[in-house]
C-alpha cells in the first residue's frame, strides 16, 4: 500500500489527464491509472480518435485539392500520387508527438501515472492489475472515474477491423476501398468516409433516421446532405442494416427500410460500423462500492459526485455529449469542487464540431428545440456566398445560422456550416457563455475581409439589418 493520495483517476483520456494537471496545479496528491496496452496516454481521442482522424482528413483534404481544385487556382502540377503508408505514417506521427506531450505534462505537475487496469475494491482503495499479472492497491481520499467510452457494436455484425471495421481500424485500413459502406450518419461516420471517398472510394452512408447529424439544427443538417450529396456521397436514409456477410470475398451488406419492408444486398469492400459510443464502466468494481449506472451503464452523478462517499465521475462515462472538450471542463470542475473551489460546466455553451470539408459547427439551443420548449425566438442567417473572403478562396458553401430569444435579444445557439466553422463557433460560445445578445456580435468589430464577418451578418440579421446581402 502506497501512501494515501488525495485524487487518483481512474483514465488517461482528455477528462483524467486534465484532471490530473489541475490537481497538480492545485497541489493535491495525485496519481493517473492507464490500462492502454501500448502505454501512451491521452485515451482514445490522442491515440484512435479526435487527433489521428483529423490527421487524415487534413492530409485527404490537401490531397483532393491538389487533385481537382489547384488547377483553377493557377496551379500546375505534374500529377498527383497517393502514398498511403505515408499518410498513415504522418498520422501516427502526430499520435506520439501529442502522447509525449501529455506525458511531459504529467511529470511538470507531480502526477504519479500507474499503467494497469483499476479497480475499486472499497471505498477509499483501487486495485491495480499491471497487463504481467501483478498487482498494487492504493489508497486516496478521492476516486475520479474518468475511463471514457467504447465503440457501440451492431447487433448481428461481428467487427474484425479488417473487411468490418470499427473507426479505430478505419484509420489503418492498408488500402483504398473501391466501395465503403458507412453504417451509421453521425459525426464519426461522416468524418471517416469523407477521408476515404477522397482518397478515391465510393462511400455509402446508410442511417436508421430520416437525416444526418439528428442531433443538430435541421436545417443545417439538410443543408450538409446536399453538400455531401454534391461531393459523390450516396445515402439510404430511413435504412437499417441487418447482416453482414464476409464469407466471401469482401463484405455482402444485407440492408432494410426502418419501418420494415425487403430487403437488399449492396456489396462493399470495407463496412465501418459508427452508430455511436458506450460508456466504458464495466470491471471497473463499482458494484464493490455501490456506485450507481443507468441501464446503458452510464454513472449516474450529481455535479460530478456518484452516490457513494469519495468516488467521482466525469467525461464519457456520465450524461452528456460525448465530446473530449466537454471531458476536459468535467475534469477541471470536479477537481476543483475536490479542492473546495467553485467547480461547474455549462453545458449549453459547449460547442459541437464535425471536421468535414466544410466543417459543421454548432452551440446552444436548435430551432427544433425552441420549438419544442415553446420559446419565442429570432432568426438571422448569412450565407457565405455572400461573404467576400469565401468568395476569393472558392469556398462558398454553406452559412451561419443566429438564434436569439425574441424580447430580449439573449443569443440562444448559433449554428454554422463552412470552411473554418469550428474556429468561427468559438465567438458565439463566449457570448452565449457571458449571457450576450446577438447586437453584442452585430456591434462587434470584425476584420475584414475574414470569414467572421458571415457571424457579426448573421447576427445583424436577427434584427433584419443585415449588411452585405
Amino acid at each position: 500500500m502506497t501512501d494515501q493520495y488525495d485524487v487518483v483517476i481512474i483514465g488517461a483520456g482528455p477528462g483524467g489527464y486534465n484532471a490530473a494537471t489541475r490537481a497538480g496545479q492545485l497541489g493535491l496528491k495525485v496519481a493517473m491509472i492507464e490500462k492502454r496496452e501500448t502505454g501512451k496516454l491521452g485515451g482514445t481521442c490522442l491515440n484512435v480518435g479526435c487527433i489521428p482522424s483529423k490527421a487524415l482528413l487534413h492530409a485527404s483534404e490537401l490531397y483532393e485539392a491538389a487533385s481537382e481544385d489547384f488547377a483553377n487556382l493557377g496551379i500546375v502540377t505534374n500529377g498527383v500520387s497517393l502514398d498511403l503508408p505515408k499518410m498513415l505514417s504522418q498520422k501516427e506521427d502526430a499520435v506520439e508527438g501529442l502522447t509525449k506531450g501529455v506525458e511531459y505534462l504529467m511529470n511538470k505537475n507531480k502526477v504519479d501515472v500507474v499503467r494497469g487496469a483499476g479497480e475499486i475494491i472499497a471505498p477509499g482503495k483501487v486495485k491495480v492489475t499491471a497487463a504481467d499479472g501483478s498487482t498494487q492497491e492504493i489508497a486516496t481520499r478521492n476516486i475520479v472515474i474518468a475511463t471514457g467510452s467504447e465503440v457501440t457494436p451492431l447487433p448481428g455484425v461481428d467487427i474484425d477491423e479488417d473487411r468490418v471495421v470499427s473507426s479505430t481500424g478505419a484509420l489503418d485500413l492498408t488500402q483504398v476501398p473501391e466501395h465503403l459502406v458507412v453504417v451509421g450518419g453521425g459525426v464519426i461516420g461522416l468524418e471517416l468516409g469523407s477521408v476515404w471517398r477522397r482518397l478515391g472510394a465510393k462511400v455509402t452512408v446508410v442511417e436508421f433516421l430520416d437525416k444526418i447529424l439528428p442531433t443538430m439544427d435541421g436545417e443545417v443538417s439538410k443543408q450538409f446532405q446536399r453538400i455531401l450529396k454534391k461531393q459523390g456521397v450516396e445515402f439510404r436514409l430511413k435504412s437499417k442494416v441487418t447482416g453482414v456477410d464476409t464469407s466471401g470475398n469482401g463484405a455482402k451488406v444485407t440492408v432494410e427500410p426502418a419501418d420494415g419492408g425487403a430487403a437488399e444486398t449492396i456489396d462493399a469492400d470495407v463496412v465501418l460500423v459508427a452508430i455511436g459510443r458506450r460508456p466504458h464502466t464495466a470491471g471497473l468494481g463499482l458494484e464493490n462500492v455501490g456506485v450507481e449506472t443507468d441501464k446503458r451503464g452510464f454513472i449516474l452523478t450529481d455535479n460530478f459526485r456518484t452516490n457513494a462517499p469519495g468516488i467521482w465521475a466525469i467525461g464519457d462515462c456520465v450524461h452528456g455529449p460525448m465530446l473530449a472538450h466537454k471531458a476536459e471542463d468535467d475534469g477541471l470542475a470536479c477537481i476543483e469542487l475536490i479542492a473546495g473551489m467553485p467547480g461547474h460546466v455549462n453545458y449549453d455553451a459547449v460547442p459541437n464540431v464535425v471536421y468535414t470539408y466544410p466543417e459543421v459547427a454548432s452551440v446552444g439551443k436548435t430551432e427544433e428545440e425552441l420549438k419544442a420548449a415553446g420559446v419565442a425566438y429570432k432568426v438571422g442567417k448569412f450565407p457565405f456566398s455572400a461573404n467576400s473572403r469565401a468568395k476569393t478562396n472558392h469556398e462558398t458553401d454553406g452559412f451561419v445560422k443566429m438564434l436569439a430569444e425574441e424580447g430580449t435579444d439573449r443569443l440562444l445557439g448559433c449554428h454554422i456550416i463552412g470552411v473554418g466553422a469550428g474556429e468561427l463557433i468559438a465567438e458565439a460560445v463566449s457570448v452565449l457563455e457571458f449571457g450576450g445578445s446577438s447586437e453584442d456580435i452585430a456591434r462587434t468589430c470584425h476584420a475584414h475581409p475574414t470569414r467572421s464577418e458571415a457571424v457579426r451578418q448573421a447576427a445583424m440579421g436577427v434584427e433584419g439589418w443585415t449588411m452585405q446581402a
